[in-house]
């Protein structure tokens, strides 16, 4: 149908992290590794072969601070320096991703999260395609905030080749918490990885619990507050903890939250996947040793004529 055409958006950074970690180490015939860029591609060809998408974006977080450090310096200060094996290949992604047409996306001061968050709004708002179905991909379940009726997370589920989609449903059986209570879950509990502090004391459990009870991070604190007949029964001491540390909270609530107002050039329509430069493909794909991927292209390739080109190259292998 006409109206039900399909939108990928990229977690590029989560993608390519994922898949330097996932791999031995892949070495070309000039000596750069390439591990993070294969286990990439191997993602993107699975996504494109299965949703068969319409529109591809690629998101990515750029090297400086965002507005999260701003506010909070310690924001992510737990997370390893990037390896400068991974840090190189982010470079020649983005040449990849250029050849194969998919719109980049990257914003000073602004993580990649949100430039998704604020596409996925943007796409969802379009007049042409009010069904429009859209699929992030990525490794992050900070994501699965942005998970509504039109808005699915297509994730990795281990290394770069099992893969599992989430919607609703998916998040609550596995998580227990709906999509829209994921920040309130993190803003309770706190996230170590990205060193979102949360409530002291209040664990997964502890917090699974109170938004099972309450909904949301705004109604515990009305209900607590005001002493409502919900908090008779509810432990005195974690009452004292969570007014302790309400302001912390909330401020981990906000960090946790992606933004979907970031100002970006957008025109869904300069999203669609076609046409893309096959002879760049090829060159890049040779050059890197990717035979197996040169092999594997016809697949995700709709135009007909492709596959004798395909078999043409193959030749010199």
């Amino acid at each position: 149908m006409e109206n039900s055409k399909k939108l990928i958006i990229i977690d590029s950074n989560s993608v390519l992290h994922r898949a330097f970690h996932a791999l031995p180490p892949l070495i070309n015939k000039k000596g750069e590794q390439t591990g993070a860029i294969y286990g990439f591609l191997l993602t993107f060809f699975k996504a494109i072969k299965e949703l068969k998408p319409y529109f591809i974006a690629a998101c990515f977080d750029t090297s400086g601070p965002c507005f999260r450090h701003k506010k909070f310096k310690a924001y992510k200060a737990n997370r390893p320096k990037m390896p400068e094996e991974l840090a190189k290949q982010f470079f020649k992604i983005k040449e990849i991703l250029k050849a194969f047409n998919v719109s980049i996306f990257e914003k000073q001061g602004f993580e990649g999260d949100d430039l998704i968050a604020t596409i996925n709004k943007l796409a969802g708002k379009n007049q042409i395609y009010p069904n429009l179905e859209i699929y992030i991909l990525s490794g992050d379940s900070d994501l699965f905030q942005l998970i509504s009726n039109n808005t699915k997370v297509y994730t990795l589920q281990k290394g770069v080749k099992k893969t599992i989609i989430y919607n609703r449903k998916e998040v609550f059986s596995r998580f227990g918490i709906k999509p829209s209570q994921v920040v309130d879950f993190k803003a309770l509990c706190g996230d170590p990885s990205d060193n979102i502090p949360g409530v002291m004391g209040i664990g997964k459990k502890t917090a699974m619990k109170l938004l099972s009870k309450f909904g949301d991070l705004e109604n515990i604190y009305k209900e607590i507050e005001k002493k409502s007949q919900k908090t008779k029964n509810l432990n005195q001491k974690l009452q004292e903890l969570l007014l302790e540390y309400k302001e912390q909270a909330f401020f981990s609530k906000y960090l946790a939250s992606v933004r979907d107002n970031v100002p970006i050039d957008f025109k869904l329509e300069a999203l669609q996947w076609e046409n893309f430069d096959r002879k760049k493909v090829f060159e890049i794909f040779e050059d890197y040793g990717f035979h197996s991927l040169i092999k594997r292209l016809s697949e995700i390739d709709s135009q007909k004529e492709f596959a004798s080109i395909s078999q043409q190259r193959l030749n010199l292998f």
